[in-house]
């Protein structure tokens, strides 16, 4: 299957392409069989000793400006005539724990946990043409550009596959904070918020609202044990006489019934407690604010108490809000440093003070950065998508980052077997940011993550006659410098 980058083509036309063939891939998963682990002599693979039990990923999603994030440089105020191309960060640096490491003003909390981080700023994405955020999210997620001709599955699933839950009882999977319907580009994000080929019992339970989480694993009111277990049998029944039955093999379907199977054992058990975060102590709650970010990042922390494997949290991606500063990115931008701020760095402390830091890999990352002149990368083809195009500022809303930049951003991982208070890479002073000194490619970041979880990069499947690496076709190296 082939995408065509086509930088003439309307945006529409080729997100309707897209999906298309997204939709193909997904069905020709459905209908495929048992996705075996291979070995042969070639393949060989031997699991590293893992330094992380659990991983949490904080998804920035929209595209963070990593010159007003964690990676500042040559700092211009708001003032009307400022040229665009003076323009590299809207926010100043401050200092942070570690003496060598400066980031942007706003970041403050972050700036407190830094001794114990590790900031790669040398993180580069291709080039993808005709830039759809979900086509990078895809990529980021799964480690494959979309489309392919199997459905890829996401990172949380392979370590829910390879590895299998920590507790029995807690799925092994959970992403926070992201609607999948009613959102734009809703069906791009189902489709790398999925197993792909492994199966339903190994993709997330989603919890767009996390102040929610608690009723969607207990029971409707006034169900008793007995009326539960009976809707149960009941409904397995309609699944197995379900009209799409036909389009599914008997692997993917046994697959779906046994993600019920444990969806009714979490319903049934102690552990779904750790969902309610109503029961958090109050002066603790606090510490992470009210918004549903910071809930979310609340959730987590009780979610791998609990002994969930992998969990997603995300500011959401809706397109025009929140990081995806297509304008107005200097005032949107502060907005979103009051909101991720606070609660990351008390998700850091809370682990920390609760000793499951060292075995827990926390990431912060984003689809790609932002400029103020470049689509893409030097040499792009990619269409300018930046609403405001002007040469100088005349008012706030021209002030700020609004134009995609694939060619280097940032990356915070903190806990689980990684160094503290460690800078990695470097972009340029001046423009173009490109990535300058150890660049660090999507696969070679995936690769790092699965090596600390104890998957070893080579980890294969075979479908549909195909091998199906975890990192891309096997090759992705872990980048041994940032163990700590």
């Amino acid at each position: 299957m082939h995408f065509q980058d086509d930088p003439q083509r309307p945006e529409s036309l080729v997100r309707r392409e897209f999906l298309r063939q997204l939709s193909a891939a997904s069905l020709a998963a459905m209908a495929s069989g048992v996705p075996q682990q291979f070995v042969s002599a070639m393949d060989q693979v031997e699991h590293p000793q893992p330094t992380a039990d659990a991983c949490i990923l904080i998804w920035l999603a929209g595209g963070m400006a990593a010159p007003d994030t964690l990676d500042p440089k040559r700092y211009h105020p708001f003032k009307k005539g400022l040229k665009v191309s003076d323009m590299l960060s809207t926010f100043p640096a401050i200092d942070t724990a570690v003496d060598h490491i400066k980031i942007c003003k706003g970041l403050e909390n972050i700036a407190g946990v830094m001794d114990r981080a590790t900031l790669i700023r040398s993180h580069v994405q291709p080039d993808l043409g005709s830039i759809l955020h979900s086509r990078h999210q895809y990529h980021w997620h799964t480690g494959y550009v979309p489309p392919q001709t199997v459905a890829a599955p996401h990172i949380g699933s392979w370590m829910a596959r390879v590895l299998g839950p920590r507790n029995e009882v807690m799925p092994a999977f959970v992403n926070i904070g992201q609607r999948l319907e009613g959102v734009g580009e809703s069906e791009e994000l189902k489709a790398f918020t999925t197993a792909g080929f492994f199966g339903s019992e190994y993709g997330p339970m989603n919890l767009p609202y996390p102040d929610r989480a608690a009723v969607s694993v207990r029971p409707p009111k006034g169900m008793d044990a007995q009326r539960f277990a009976n809707r149960n049998k009941l409904f397995r029944r309609l699944v197995d006489q379900s009209p799409q039955r036909e389009f599914m093999s008997d692997y993917h379907q046994e697959s779906m019934l046994r993600s019920f199977d444990n969806a009714y054992r979490l319903l049934s058990s102690k552990e779904r407690e750790a969902f309610d975060i109503s029961l958090e102590p109050r002066e603790v709650a606090q510490k992470y604010n009210s918004t549903r970010f910071g809930q979310g990042c609340l959730l987590a922390r009780r979610l791998v108490e609990a002994g969930t494997r992998f969990v997603e949290v995300t500011t959401e991606y809706v397109p025009f809000l929140h990081f995806d500063t297509h304008n107005d990115g200097h005032t949107t931008m502060a907005r979103m440093h009051s909101e991720v701020d606070q609660p990351i760095a008390q998700l850091i402390l809370d682990l920390d003070q609760r000793k499951l830091l060292d075995r827990t890999l926390v990431i912060v990352a984003s689809e790609f950065s932002r400029d103020a002149l470049m689509e893409g990368q030097p040499g792009s083809n990619a269409n300018d998508q930046a609403r405001e195009k002007v040469d100088t500022v005349a008012e706030m809303k021209h002030y700020g980052l609004h134009r995609h930049f694939t060619a280097g951003s940032s990356v915070l991982l903190f806990g689980g077997g990684m160094k503290s208070g460690f800078l990695y890479g470097a972009t340029a002073p001046e423009r173009p940011l490109v990535a300058i000194e150890d660049p660090v490619s999507i696969e070679d970041l995936h690769a790092t993550i699965m090596t600390a979880m104890g998957i070893s990069p080579r980890t294969g499947f075979d479908i549909e006659a195909r091998p199906f690496y975890v990192t891309k076709d096997g090759k992705g190296q872990a980048v041994e410098a940032l163990f700590a």
